[in-house]
């Protein structure tokens, strides 16, 4: 649980850019499944959805490792 507030840090840049990029994909794959494209259209569309989307990730895991604001540094082994 004390994870995923880490998740949530308006201050950080890579908080924003997981949230564009997220809805971004979402946005594309909505794109895929409910407009007429050709199959390639549809899969360069897809890629692209699917690109974003592990970027997201990407951003999102880079959140949860590093430490919010509000804590200290994690103690190290001693």
């Amino acid at each position: 649980m004390i994870r995923l507030r880490r998740l949530i840090q308006p201050r950080k840049a890579a908080f924003w850019l997981m949230l564009a990029l997220n809805g971004l994909s979402t946005a594309l794959v909505w794109i895929v499944q409910n407009r007429n494209l050709s199959p390639i259209a549809s899969v360069i569309v897809a890629v692209f959805a699917i690109g974003n989307a592990v970027l997201g990730l990407r951003f999102a895991w880079h959140l949860l490792n590093a430490p919010a604001e509000n804590e200290g540094p994690t103690p190290g082994p001693r």
